[in-house]
């Protein structure tokens, strides 16, 4: 009876290069200690008594801040390659955590936030480069996969920790989140060491073309409806944990507890669904009914009522939402790439998730302040609707075949 589902399990995890498994290590030690930023709203309106405008204006410095990390971050990765870059913006990354933590003003808050986005975001273009850069055609979306599942298993433990060192002090959350981002940084020097690598990393970009990531047309058209998807999905962490809190009377741990299960349902099942999916269908398909679900997670919490087991319910179908889309939002987007320029494409692409993360809670916060959470539910929804049949329009103008998978050689 049990042969079956292990049967399964291994094989959506076979056939992944060794150095994508690091890269998986690497990024679960950093995810561990993501505590800060899900749990930033509630601690500036609560510990340091910020208005919820002040709170969710915050939030938008650190997308501020991203911006200009994810633009810096994609061109020195197609120019040095990623391997530094990731390394660099994990170390000075940690450090700028823990001074955050001794911020009390809004001006010095919003200034940390803004330059710790700066140092974070640069990483991601790197890590998105360097994962399909250790990924073949056959396995790209599963190597996407895997590092998404270092990060929700991440997210898991980080969540539940954070809930429960923000019920102690607050500060604790600062220092665990630098501490591991540090560590991380000194992991990825130890498994993957440069001597092995950064020759091959030069190489690939020195033959790589430098087509502009600006001239692609269907990118860019995938970039606005990925803004609008993003906007609706950062409510998650920007105003649901402030509904959680106050509406619905939910404790930081119960709040970081669902953060927790969101990451441990990924865990579980996200890797075994991509396998039975991925190269079956266009990738624009499986976004576009990822978008309708999250939109309908939170247009549930205008229906349910204010318990636990509502929560629930809402998350799984976010999380249902999130493992159909994402994963093949990266593979898109990679699929048009090559050594030369991707780094600047997965740029563009953070770039994206940056500029929602600004309007996001500027957005949340108004409708909040102006209409009431009702407002903003049904708001959400109708603009992963939106999304979602942008994303449609998009397959269905410029793809009626498959594409042809990225060819990438395997380190």
């Amino acid at each position: 009876m049990l042969s079956s589902p292990i049967q399964l399990y291994k094989k959506a995890y076979s056939g992944l290069s060794r150095n994508s498994w690091y890269l998986c290590l690497v990024m679960f030690i950093n995810r561990s200690g993501t505590m800060v930023i899900p749990f930033m709203t509630i601690y500036c309106r609560h510990e340091l008594h910020f208005s919820i405008s002040q709170a969710t204006m915050v939030m938008a410095a650190f997308g501020l801040g991203s911006i200009l990390g994810a633009f810096i971050g994609g061109r020195i990765t197609d120019k040095l390659g990623f391997y530094y870059v990731q390394v660099m913006a994990l170390l000075i990354g940690g450090v700028l955590f823990m001074v955050l933590g001794y911020q009390q003003t809004f001006i010095s808050v919003s200034l940390g936030a803004f330059v710790l986005s700066i140092c974070n975001e640069a990483f991601r273009p790197a890590n998105s480069t360097a994962v399909a850069y250790y990924s073949s055609g056959e396995n790209l979306t599963r190597s996407n996969s895997l590092n998404r599942l270092a990060v929700n298993l991440g997210w898991a433990f980080g969540g539940l920790l954070g809930g429960t060192l923000a019920g102690i002090n607050y500060h604790l959350l600062f220092w665990v989140d630098g501490s591991t981002n540090i560590l991380a940084a000194l992991l990825l020097l130890k498994l993957i060491p440069a001597s092995k690598v950064m020759k091959q990393i030069r190489k690939s970009i020195a033959t790589g073309k430098t087509t502009s990531p600006y001239q692609d047309g269907i990118y860019l058209a995938f970039i606005l409806c990925a803004i609008i998807f993003a906007t609706c999905f950062f409510h998650l962490f920007t105003m649901q944990p402030l509904y959680y809190k106050g509406p619905w009377h939910f404790n930081e741990f119960f709040i970081g507890l669902l953060m927790g299960i969101n990451g441990l349902l990924i865990v579980i099942f996200e890797m075994v669904l991509i396998h039975n999916l991925e190269n079956k269908r266009h990738p624009l398909n499986y976004i576009c009914v990822g978008s309708l679900v999250i939109g309908a997670g939170f247009v549930l919490l205008n229906f349910l009522p204010a318990s636990p087991f509502s929560a629930l319910v809402v998350l799984v179908f976010i999380t249902v939402g999130e493992m159909l889309a994402m994963p093949f939002m990266n593979s898109f987007w990679i699929m048009r790439t090559n050594p030369g320029n991707r780094g600047q494409y997965a740029a563009i692409y953070t770039i994206a998730w940056s500029i929602a993360q600004i309007i996001s809670p500027l957005i949340g916060g108004q409708v909040v302040t102006y209409s009431g959470y009702y407002a903003l539910w049904w708001l959400t929804g109708a603009m992963c609707l939106g999304a979602s049949l942008g994303f449609m329009m998009l397959y269905r103008k410029n793809f009626k075949e498959r594409p042809v998978p990225l060819e990438e050689t395997v380190f």
